[in-house]
């Protein structure tokens, strides 16, 4: 499964140069990482509510072309590798004429929002464990 999330790039996520500042792209990595699992029919907020955050533990960013403001990006995001303590996102961005201009990885870690330790998400998220392990089939 692909995941696409539409973004049109503003002015502020520029830099003097009139080109995206760097660390805007891992925002859009969120932003699809965060469309996939809507895709999927969870959010964040839900997987909250039972205790599971999932900070990011290893980013890596690959720019190939700057994106400019008023640019239209296409963020597509899927599942790499997936386990029940990690998952591994690819991402990759192009523009509207199927251009890429950034690819990469996150690394996310499934971890308790109480403690911060690592957790096996089907402890908590059994139906969220599930959807990702189906993505294999």
């Amino acid at each position: 499964m692909i995941s696409k999330k539409e973004i049109e790039v503003r002015y502020s996520e520029t830099d003097q140069m009139g080109v995206v500042y760097h660390a805007n792209y891992l925002v859009w990595f969120e932003l699809g990482r965060t469309k996939f699992l809507s895709d999927l029919g969870f959010s964040y907020q839900s997987l909250e509510d039972k205790n599971l955050i999932f900070p990011i533990r290893e980013v890596k960013v690959e720019y190939l072309h700057p994106c400019r403001y008023g640019e239209k990006i296409i963020v597509e995001t899927r599942v790499k590798e997936f386990s029940s303590i990690k998952t591994v996102y690819e991402h990759v961005i192009k523009n509207t004429d199927n251009d890429i201009k950034a690819k990469g990885e996150s690394v996310a870690i499934c971890v308790r929002k109480d403690n911060f330790r690592i957790t096996k998400i089907e402890r908590y998220a059994k139906d969220v464990y599930d959807a990702y392990v189906n993505l294999k089939g």
